[in-house]
């Protein structure tokens, strides 16, 4: 699948990314995002410059990540937790009905 341009802004600047056909909705989603939360640092005033700002909003976005990776693996440990109770169930219930 070949790469195409895509043209994104950010922050009032645009930029033209090479991205397959398939991704490029995805590709425009993700610079929405950090456009809009870039504007905010910003809006904030708290940071002053665009390369601090964008280093900002990559720590926070970083940070939602790592919190939802976490938050993941922890329910795949309940699932499989929840699966191995099912099958104790499901053996124990095999056991009684050959009894």
């Amino acid at each position: 699948m070949s790469a195409k341009g895509v043209n994104i802004s950010i922050m009032g600047r645009d930029f033209s990314v090479a991205c397959p056909a398939d991704e490029q909705e995805a590709l425009l989603e993700a610079a929405k995002y950090l456009d809009s939360n870039m504007k905010e640092i910003q809006k904030s005033g708290k940071i002053i410059g665009s390369e601090r700002v964008a280093i900002m909003a990559a720590l926070n976005i970083s940070n939602d990540l790592l919190k939802l990776q976490k938050m993941s693996k922890g329910q795949e440990q309940v699932q499989q937790r929840l699966d191995a109770l099912q099958e104790r169930i499901d053996s124990a219930l095999r056991e009684a009905n050959e009894v």
